[in-house]
């Protein structure tokens, strides 16, 4: 008797922690899609690790962002001394800034810095 009520106790326990397992995973799709949609941007999770980010390792969140691949994402972590494999939950509140910066600063929109030229006075243009 008191062993059936230990499996039933480890039963409820591992089903407890497979639909926690579950929820995390649609839940960082969902933010993964939301990403790469541009609806949301990396450096906004970086700053307010969200609880499904928390146990997420910075380089799965940085390469859901569109033209992200895995150098380009080593790249950017080496150049700030942060490891591919560190969780965006224990990053420190400085590495968080510094990473938000560059990813705020790449993903700014890039529009025409120089204005268009205006055609020539006396150049040949095309009748």
């Amino acid at each position: 008797m008191g062993k059936s009520a230990t499996i039933d106790a480890g039963q409820e326990q591992h089903l407890q922690a497979l639909e926690y397992a579950n929820r995390v995973r649609l839940a960082r799709a969902r933010m993964k899609r939301r990403i790469a949609a541009g609806e949301l941007s990396a450096a906004e999770v970086v700053l307010s690790c969200p609880w499904q980010a928390h146990s997420m390792s910075i380089s799965d969140l940085l390469m859901s962002q569109k033209r992200w691949g895995r150098a380009r994402c080593r790249r950017l972590l080496v150049s700030r001394g942060v490891p591919e494999n560190k969780q965006v939950g224990t990053l420190t509140e400085r590495q968080r800034r510094a990473l938000a910066a560059v990813l705020s600063a790449k993903n700014a929109p890039v529009g025409p810095s120089v204005a268009p030229l205006a055609p020539r006075e006396g150049a040949l243009t095309a009748a």
